[in-house]
């Protein structure tokens, strides 16, 4: 071989590795957003499954509320608060991507507890939906979910999260499509073709990833990402919806329905 062609054979080799290694660079980097998330949607799936196989009633969220919703309002980046009229605080922060199993797990296991938690006024829960994936297929289904549900009337937005985790294409598979994005909006009262044509024209896209970029600000580093008044929450809390409300109420300053002066704050303080 020619003095020349070793030395081309050599670059394209170096260009070969470093194209190697940049991909390994994107694997790694997609696997500390997604790990924890993984981790936390193997527990919650289990004591999902649990909780669905003693119901006989075919219900499959374990955690379920019936209640009236406290009024939805747009936040910025797509953002939505559900909160009762004067209540600010304690916040509560939920990142989430449509398309990722372990978000899907955590609002079958609190999803109630959260609509609950407003409803009665004890919190403002602030849905902050963004993309997480970024590889296809997910990375698309996410885009195009997200982008729906920034253009979906904010009246009609909680039903309409509620059906995007109930529709959740599995891992892998190609979903959510416009067409079907646009029926679930309409079957959730959302008919007005504007909103048809926000969906099949990416209209929101942009708030999606101003609020991608918005996560990575907050520090979210894994998905389901649930923040109390700032504070990421620890994962015992997630566990159960007493778990959450006993949480909350730590954070409010009163005290949680049925704690004891024995209890224990979050954090491990003695319970005023």
């Amino acid at each position: 071989m020619s003095e020349q062609g070793s030395g081309l054979s050599a670059r394209r080799r170096l260009g070969d590795e470093q194209a190697r290694a940049a991909a390994r660079g994107r694997r790694q980097r997609l696997l500390v957003v997604v790990l924890g998330g993984v981790v936390a949607a193997a527990v919650v799936v289990a004591v999902v499954v649990v909780a669905v196989s003693r119901n006989s009633g075919g219900e499959t969220f374990e955690d379920s509320y019936k209640g009236p919703l406290a009024p939805a309002s747009r936040e910025q980046f797509g953002a939505v608060a559900m909160a009762r009229p004067g209540v600010t605080a304690p916040v509560l922060d939920v990142y989430e991507d449509f398309q990722c199993p372990a978000c899907k797990a955590l609002e079958m296991r609190l999803g109630g507890t959260l609509k609950q938690l407003a409803a009665e006024g004890r919190a403002k829960v602030v849905y902050r939906p963004f993309q997480l994936f970024q590889q296809e297929p997910l990375m698309s289904n996410s885009r195009r979910a997200a982008n729906a549900a920034a253009c979906v009337p904010v009246e009609n937005w909680v039903r309409y999260h509620d059906r995007l985790f109930a529709e959740q294409p599995f891992e892998g598979d190609t979903g959510f499509s416009n067409a079907d994005l646009i029926d679930w909006g309409a079957e959730g009262g959302a008919a007005d073709p504007a909103f048809a044509a926000c969906v099949n024209g990416s209209q929101k896209i942009d708030l999606v990833e101003k609020a991608s970029a918005q996560a990575g600000r907050a520090g979210v580093d894994a998905t389901p990402y649930l923040a109390l008044n700032g504070r990421k929450v620890d994962a015992d809390v997630l566990g159960s919806p007493d778990a959450l409300k006993k949480a909350v109420a730590a954070a409010a300053g009163v005290r949680a329905p049925g704690a004891t002066r024995s209890g224990t704050a979050i954090g491990g303080d003695p319970a005023a």
